[in-house]
């Protein structure tokens, strides 16, 4: 077993971010079965006395299952608003989720000033310390209903990087679609190995990323080792996995060699 993940099996602060591709059905209706047990392993893991920040996709998938629509819109107006439709559906399945397990929420939305003015920044790791300390987990989505592109971070994946350094977290999880990074698209290629640990982000690396993911999706495997960039530079592990097999984060954070998982600098 490598050193990172031996730091990910002790790992307490853990930030654990889901994609889009990972809550919905390719039409927008989100996947309740899938939420839910996603909800009843990270309230598991709270229980069990770890710190979980929840990073969550999903707001504008939620919008258009919300308002039956086929396919996402193409304006930026139009995708704003079905964000500030979906956020209130998402945070409402949260809720019900959550509850049914015992575990209290906290919605927290953010755009790019949190992250870059210092005040904003300081008050942002004093709120998720008041919100950590009274055993509640915050559920944290940027802010796309009013963002514009000077104020937008842009993806989740690095939303959820740049959380990880702010709280001080020891480990990034990132639930996507595929299990990992690839030597090759193993969409296009059987024959593709999948890279179970990343020492170091090479250019090589970078190579394997391949562009944006699904249509609902912003993010492909190119933001993720962005992100992975980032939280790496800070000491942070990140780590890969498929958000489509129940009790993966658990197999994860018990060591097994699954996903991929980039070392910390």
């Amino acid at each position: 077993m490598s050193a990172a993940r031996e730091i990910l099996k002790s790992a307490r602060r853990i930030v654990v971010k889901v994609g889009t591709s990972t809550l919905s059905y390719g039409a927008g209706r989100l996947n309740l079965y899938r939420i839910d047990n996603l909800i009843r392993e990270i309230t598991d893991l709270r229980n069990s006395g770890r710190e979980i920040i929840f990073v969550t996709s999903g707001a504008i998938a939620a919008g258009i299952g919300k308002m039956r629509l086929t396919e996402k819109p193409d304006t930026i107006p139009e995708n704003q608003a079905l964000a500030a439709i979906g956020q209130g559906v998402l945070m409402h399945i949260y809720e019900k989720f959550f509850s049914e397990y015992g575990q209290t929420v906290a919605q927290l939305l953010l755009t790019k000033s949190t992250a870059t003015d210092p005040q904003a920044r300081e008050n942002f790791r004093n709120s998720i310390g008041a919100i950590l300390r009274m055993g509640v987990i915050p559920v944290i989505n940027e802010n796309d209903a009013v963002a514009t592109d000077e104020i937008r971070i842009g993806d989740n994946d690095n939303l959820s990087a740049l959380v990880a350094d702010m709280v001080d977290a020891e480990a990034l999880i990132i639930l996507t679609d595929i299990d990992g990074l690839y030597d090759s698209n193993p969409k296009t290629n059987p024959a593709a190995k999948i890279i179970h640990d990343v020492p170091e982000i090479t250019e090589e690396i970078e190579k394997m990323a391949g562009g944006a993911g699904t249509k609902l999706g912003i993010g492909g495997m190119f933001t993720k080792i962005q992100a992975a960039k980032l939280a790496t530079a800070n000491g942070i592990i990140l780590l890969i996995i498929s958000g489509k097999e129940i009790g993966n984060l658990r197999r994860a954070l018990n060591g097994e060699e699954i996903g991929t998982i980039f070392h910390g600098s």
